[in-house]
């Protein structure tokens, strides 16, 4: 039996960039814990279906929300569309994000840098600023933002403006923090490591490999993995849990 500070019954949550990797195991977690879920997607709309399709498979209650998180409008959008189809949010996992590309220093252009920020950053800014309004009123709510482990250590090659971003996140976790606990919201995030996702598709193998060899577990994570890291913050086993980042990198990078 789940223990009831892990469960989400009655609860809705907005999870963006769930059509794949750490957003769906996220959403189907929260799912399958209770939460009525609002997957947010953007491009691929097929992977948002086949989420719902299994969320309602397994008895539970979601709906597919198609929305261009670097537009700040459809941003407030695809919240309020949550809001209208399943109630008032009281979960929000800022997951949406990209390496868009990797850009050298001596190349990089201003809408290069306004690109990475824009889906990296200003998403989940103004996501958490659409359903900061309700959760206050209500006195309940968490908010979850997905980090990386390269907000620690720079990322890869070309990776400076991914890693810059990733990087305000956190600091941008805690002062949000601190504005929103004293009105009963916490805002925590989690900064994944080498996860086996979508976003690897393009890695090298033997830079795969490079990634392996400096991991302690000998392997990389999993979409799951971090899914329940994400959940616990979320829920009730967290509740003093507040303005933190918690690591899951198979000790990758030990803070």
């Amino acid at each position: 039996m789940t223990n009831s500070v892990l469960t989400f019954t009655g609860k809705t949550a907005l999870v963006t960039g769930a059509s794949s990797g750490i957003g769906a195991a996220t959403a189907e977690l929260l799912a399958q814990l209770g939460a009525a879920v609002a997957i947010g997607y953007h491009g691929n709309a097929a992977g948002a279906e086949d989420v719902r399709s299994r969320i309602a498979a397994a008895g539970g209650r979601a709906v597919a929300i198609r929305g261009d998180v670097t537009n700040v409008q459809e941003v407030r959008a695809v919240v309020a569309r949550a809001r209208d189809a399943l109630g008032p949010i009281d979960v929000l996992v800022n997951n949406a994000g990209a390496l868009v590309g990797r850009y050298s220093i001596r190349d990089l252009t201003p809408e290069q840098l306004d690109a990475v920020l824009d889906v990296n950053l200003k998403s989940a800014v103004f996501a958490a600023q659409a359903v900061a309004a309700d959760m206050v009123q209500r006195r309940r709510g968490a908010i979850v933002n997905v980090s990386s482990i390269a907000a620690h250590h720079g990322g890869g090659p070309g990776a400076g403006p991914y890693a810059a971003a990733k990087a305000a996140m956190i600091a941008y976790t805690k002062s949000l923090a601190k504005e929103l606990a004293p009105h009963g919201v916490r805002v925590n995030a989690v900064a994944p490591g080498v996860i086996d996702t979508p976003f690897h598709l393009t890695t090298p193998p033997d830079v795969m490999r490079s990634f392996v060899s400096a991991i302690p577990l000998g392997r990389v994570g999993t979409s799951a993995e971090v899914a329940w890291a994400i959940a616990f913050l979320a829920s009730d086993a967290a509740s003093f849990v507040v303005g933190e980042t918690v690591d899951v990198n198979g000790g990758q990078l030990m803070r």
